[in-house]
């Protein structure tokens, strides 16, 4: 799987090509906290089930991240969070936690979408 970047000027940029995807309450309650680190290359997918207002949390994260929140596919918000300190929130039905900088020139109305790694068919994340 890979996480692509589509802003509304038909350009297209791969955001991740290491997707982790939070499927289960433990994972979604632990998110990044107690890592050390994640590769630039990385993205930690938390799909839900419907769209209401998110909140993310920095504590035990040592390091910085970009946090996109999602509704259908289309960004909500992004919001750089600081290690150990910052707090997010937004409405979104999929949110994407990602190394500081990787989301960089993405902007509220631009699509965002989790697809296989052969291009085809997306995955639940973005439904």
């Amino acid at each position: 799987m890979r996480v692509v970047h589509r802003p509304p000027d038909g350009s297209e940029r791969t955001l991740a090509t290491e997707v982790e995807v939070a499927d289960s309450l433990l994972r979604k309650a632990r998110g990044l906290m107690f890592r050390r680190s994640v590769p630039d290359e990385y993205v930690l997918v938390f799909p839900f089930d419907k769209p209401v207002t998110r909140g993310l949390h920095m504590v035990c994260v040592p390091f910085d991240i970009d946090a996109v929140w999602l509704v259908d596919g289309r960004v909500e918000s992004r919001k750089r969070l600081r290690a150990w300190r910052g707090y997010g929130r937004a409405r979104g039905d999929t949110v994407l936690e990602l190394p500081a900088g990787a989301a960089d020139g993405v902007e509220p109305g631009d699509r965002i979408e989790v697809v296989e790694n052969d291009g085809e068919g997306a995955t639940d994340a973005d439904r």
